[in-house]
């Protein structure tokens, strides 16, 4: 790319070249902003992937040791995912994701945040809740969700969820926090 000389005296020409270096630069904040939003969003369900969720987590937790806030999270692994895959094909799992992630958008507050972690795996951040309102907010949406239709291709198929939920400590990290959630689930999956 070849650099072309301006006459500082052509005032003119000068603004023209500061108006186009203004337009480029805008061109590339807005692709910074939607490679950011690639980076942090899951592109099947429309949600905040693991990146996006483990910076809000990392948010949140910075809020529960700084200001004493509440907080607390779910992790919640889809059952029967693979048996969909295996004999319905991709495109049926997908569809059950999509409507799981709908489901517990909708089982939530606004405020809240639902993110898919990956494969069958979702996290939901409660700000201002404790362990014990996390807990009640799981055993909704597991009905929630068990007591859903789902249909593919005419035929209806069960969903199911197991959900693990734990408090959010200012001393945790967003690794450690969503591992005590996650043991939390896959203790709750063995009992049942």
């Amino acid at each position: 790319m070849s650099e072309q000389m301006t006459d500082v005296s052509d005032v003119e020409q000068l603004i023209g070249e500061i108006s186009a270096l203004r337009g480029k630069v805008a061109q590339l904040q807005e692709r910074v902003e939607q490679l950011d939003l690639l980076a942090h969003e899951d592109s099947l369900v429309a949600l905040p992937n693991r990146r996006g969720f483990m910076r809000a987590l990392e948010r949140t937790i910075d809020r529960v040791s700084r200001y004493k806030e509440k907080g607390a999270l779910l992790f919640v692994d889809v059952d029967g995912l693979k048996v969909i895959n295996d004999s319905l094909g991709h495109l049926a799992g997908d569809e059950a994701l999509v409507q799981v992630s709908r489901l517990l958008v909708s089982g939530v507050r606004k405020s809240d945040v639902v993110a898919r972690l990956g494969g069958d795996e979702f996290a939901i951040l409660l700000g201002y809740s404790d362990e014990q309102s996390a807990r009640d907010t799981a055993v909704r949406l597991i009905e929630l969700i068990a007591g859903s239709e789902f249909m593919y291709d005419g035929q209806a198929l069960p969903l199911s969820v197991a959900i693990g939920a734990a408090g959010i400590n200012g001393d945790d990290t967003p690794e450690t926090a969503l591992a005590r959630a996650d043991q939390e689930m896959y203790r709750h999956k063995v009992a049942a």
